[in-house]
C-alpha cells in the first residue's frame, strides 16, 4: 500500500447511510499501478463513539467480510489513526486494506478506514467486552484457558507495537481487542488514542477509559511511558480473572479510591515515580489488599503473580509486554500439545515478529517452546530469522 494510495483515494460524494447500500471507490494509480474500482457492501453497524461508527461490510470481489471505521476528520490535521496503522504488520493487530474518503450532504469529510481482522470469513469478530459480557449473562467465569489465550495475546501485540516505532496504545480495554470466536485469535483495534512516544516531549494525561487508566494520568502526569499500556493490559487480566472490573471507578477521583482500595495509599516516593510534580500528598493511609484476597480462593497462583507484576504504581516497576509473555501463568500455551477445549489447534502465538528484537536470549528461550524451535530450526531463535 503506498504513502500517497490513502490520500489520492477517491471522495464519495453525498455518502450519508451506511447499511444496506454499496460504496464504491478507486485505488491506485501511483508508482505504474492500475487504477481499478472496488466495492462494498455495508452491511450493519458494529459500533458508534465520539469518533463516528465501524460498520461490518463485504467485499464484493472476494467475499471477504471487512470493518470499515467512519471517522469525521478535521480537514485541518492528518489523521493519527491512519497514519499508525499504515505500518503495522502483526498476527495481534489489526491490519489496514486500504481506505478512502467520504462526504455528506453537509460537507462534513469523513475518512473510512477498511480493517482486515481475520482470515475466517464466515465469522464475524467479536470484541473482548463482548465474550466477557456473554459469560457474565450466564453467572459464568470465562474458562482459564481462554483468559490464558487472550490475554497472552493483548501482551504479544503490545509488545509488538511499543517495539520500533514505539507506540503507545493509550486505550487498551475489552472494546478494543477483537476476538475471532472460530480460533481465539485476538487483535488490538482502533488507534484513536495511540501516540509515538517521545522522552522529554508532554502528553496529554486525560487518556485512556476510566476504568483502565493508569494511576499516574489520575496524577497527571504528562511525560508518562508506555508502561501505561501495560497498566490497562492488566486491568484486563483481572476483569477477564474476576468477570468484572477490578477498578469501576465513576470518576476520576472514585477510580483512585478504587485504585487504593487494593494497592493501598501510594507512598510519597511512588507518587514521584508517577509525576515528579505531584505536590498534594494528603491521602489517608490505606494498607494494601492482599492479590489472593482480591481473587477467589481457587485462583491459580500464578494468575495472581501475573496480575501483581503488572499492576504496580511505580511504572517502572511493570513488567514489561515481553516479559508478560514469558511468565509461567502461560506456559499451558506452550506445551506441544496445547489445543483448545473443541480439539482445535490454537492460533499461531510463537511467530514473533520485529518484537523479539533486543530481548535477552533468556527470555527468548522462554517465549519460544523448545518443540517449536526443533520444529523451526535455530534460526527461529533470531528476530530476523522468524
Amino acid at each position: 500500500m503506498g504513502d500517497d494510495e490513502e490520500i489520492s483515494a477517491s471522495v464519495i460524494e453525498g455518502n450519508d447511510p451506511v447499511t444496506g447500500h454499496i460504496i464504491s471507490t478507486t485505488i491506485g494509480g501511483k508508482n505504474a499501478e492500475p487504477k481499478r474500482t472496488i466495492s462494498y457492501m455495508a452491511e450493519r453497524v458494529v459500533g458508534t463513539g465520539s469518533f463516528g461508527i465501524v460498520f461490518q461490510a463485504k467485499f464484493l470481489e472476494t467475499g471477504e467480510t471487512v470493518a470499515i471505521k467512519k471517522v469525521l476528520q478535521d480537514r485541518r490535521y492528518k489523521n493519527r489513526d491512519l497514519q499508525l496503522m499504515r505500518s503495522m504488520d502483526h498476527p495481534n493487530v489489526i491490519s489496514l486494506k486500504h481506505c478512502f474518503f467520504s462526504t455528506t450532504s453537509k460537507d462534513e469529510l469523513f475518512l473510512n478506514l477498511v480493517m482486515i481482522g481475520f482470515t475466517t470469513q464466515q465469522y464475524v469478530p467479536e470484541t473482548l467486552y463482548r465474550v466477557l459480557k456473554h459469560y457474565c449473562n450466564a453467572n459464568q467465569r470465562m474458562p482459564l484457558i481462554y483468559v490464558k489465550l487472550h490475554t497472552y495475546q493483548i501482551f504479544r501485540g503490545l509488545a509488538y507495537i511499543q517495539s520500533v516505532p514505539g507506540v503507545c496504545h493509550r486505550d487498551v480495554k475489552p472494546q478494543n481487542l477483537l476476538v475471532d470466536p472460530l480460533t481465539h485469535q485476538v487483535k488490538l483495534c482502533d488507534f484513536g488514542s495511540a501516540k509515538i512516544l517521545v522522552k522529554g516531549e508532554a502528553n496529554i494525561s486525560y487518556i485512556c477509559s476510566r476504568y483502565y487508566r493508569a494511576p499516574e494520568l489520575i496524577f497527571g502526569a504528562t511525560e508518562y511511558t508506555t508502561s501505561i499500556d501495560i497498566w490497562s493490559a492488566g486491568c484486563v487480566l483481572a476483569e477477564l480473572l474476576l468477570g468484572q472490573p477490578l477498578f469501576p471507578g465513576e470518576s476520576a477521583v472514585d477510580q483512585l479510591v478504587e485504585i487504593i482500595k487494593v494497592l493501598g495509599t501510594p507512598t510519597r516516593e511512588e507518587i514521584r515515580c508517577m509525576n515528579p510534580n505531584y505536590t498534594d500528598f494528603r491521602f489517608p493511609r490505606i494498607k494494601s489488599c492482599p492479590w489472593h484476597k482480591v481473587f477467589h480462593k481457587r485462583m491459580p497462583p500464578e494468575a495472581i503473580d501475573l496480575a501483581s507484576r503488572l499492576l504496580h504504581y511505580s511504572p517502572s516497576l511493570r513488567c514489561t509486554a515481553l516479559e508478560a509473555c514469558a511468565h509461567p501463568f502461560f506456559d499451558e500455551l506452550r506445551e506441544p500439545n496445547a489445543r483448545l477445549p473443541n480439539g482445535r489447534p490454537l492460533p499461531a502465538l510463537f511467530n514473533f515478529k520485529q518484537e523479539l528484537a533486543g530481548a535477552s536470549p533468556e527470555l527468548i528461550n522462554k517465549l519460544i517452546p523448545e518443540h517449536v524451535r526443533r520444529q523451526f530450526g535455530l534460526c527461529f531463535m533470531h528476530p530476523a530469522g522468524t
